[in-house]
């Protein structure tokens, strides 16, 4: 099964308000091929914080069942090993890209799937070592 890697700006167009977050259609289809075993998804542990810091700043009402919701979804957790930070650290090294957007990029890469972001700025910076794609252009595969 194909491996996704959705980074918080993906996963907070799944529970904001899609007024809000423009591209949230592009992102409701990443999440129903999670949701219907289509793809995989798997995302470094910092996920959950960056979301949860989002979440609970700009809709603080809603924050603990937003939250609750994304911890059913059950998203896997890239665990932390010697090639996943070796990858993350050659991604900041390479690239002028930050060590949390890297760690998205450096689990998509250790489990040999595809990091989607809707940061367009990164994908730019980073789209030579491969295994990235914009939220806008990535499509679920086909049966």
């Amino acid at each position: 099964m194909r491996v996704v890697v959705p980074d918080a700006s993906v996963i907070l167009k799944w529970a904001l308000p899609p007024d809000a977050e423009p591209g949230a259609d592009r992102a409701l289809l990443l999440r129903n091929a999670i949701r219907d075993d289509v793809v995989r998804a798997v995302v470094p542990s910092l996920c959950l914080f960056e979301v949860g810091n989002t979440v609970a700043r700009r809709f603080p009402q809603h924050a603990r069942a937003w939250l609750a919701a994304l911890a059913k979804f059950g998203l896997e957790e890239q665990a932390i090993t010697a090639q996943w930070l070796r990858e993350a650290v050659e991604l900041t090294e390479r690239y002028p890209v930050s060590f949390y957007d890297a760690a998205y990029h450096a689990t998509a890469i250790v489990q040999g799937g595809v990091f989607v972001t809707a940061d367009e700025r990164y994908v730019a910076q980073a789209a030579l070592h491969g295994a990235v794609v914009s939220l806008q252009e990535w499509a679920p595969p086909r049966r």
